[in-house]
């Protein structure tokens, strides 16, 4: 099998379906970045994500028959990533150890402090919401996807994914009520995430 990469998402996931590993090895390299990326958006922490991520091919590969071109091959394995996510979270309410992303060139060592600090506490907060609730807002809010993104990878409507990010940031917003440096972070995202619609 030679140029699996220039085949349709539906030719590609036929090929996956009957076993072509050249198929399957293609479909994996060209999706995995984007799927590991929406598995620590939701759960915050790289601890669990590579075996999630190995959870979430092989559960690709045991439904890919199943897969009927009404999004992108890449949405479709991101939605198949967010309901092993959603699946770990409803399982087991995981502790997680917040990685810092820094955008800015040279953050001194007091502001790398807060932002792991806040991130942490985001997480923790996270970790005692619905977990529904809360790969709705890692989707939307942190990680800046569309609403109509978010519906299409969680297979829920526009109007249940607005729910579910508004009843997210209401118990959120609760504990940064009472949370100086959550309310902070908490802010600079709903800024950042003012686009997201």
């Amino acid at each position: 099998m030679a140029a699996v990469s220039r085949t349709s998402d539906a030719e590609v996931a036929e090929l996956c379906a009957r076993g072509d590993r050249a198929a399957q090895r293609d479909l994996f390299l060209r999706t995995r970045t984007a799927v590991h990326h929406t598995l620590y958006r939701v759960l915050g922490s790289n601890r669990e994500v590579e075996d999630l991520l190995q959870e979430t091919y092989l559960a690709v590969f045991r439904s890919i028959g199943n897969y009927a071109g009404r999004s992108s091959l890449l949405t479709w394995c991101c939605s198949v990533g967010t309901h092993v996510a959603l699946s770990h979270l409803r399982r087991k309410r995981p502790v997680p150890v917040a990685q810092l992303e820094i955008e800015s060139e040279a953050p001194s060592t007091d502001q790398v402090v807060r932002a792991r600090a806040a991130l942490a506490r985001l997480y923790h907060a996270l970790d005692r919401i619905d977990p529904v609730q809360r790969v709705a807002f890692a989707l939307a809010v942190i990680d800046g996807r569309s609403l109509a993104e978010v519906a299409e990878i969680t297979g829920a409507s526009l109007s249940a994914v607005k729910t579910q990010v508004w009843r997210a940031k209401k118990a959120i917003d609760k504990r940064a009520a009472v949370d100086p440096l959550l309310r902070e972070y908490v802010t600079t995202l709903a800024g950042d995430a003012e686009g997201v619609a």
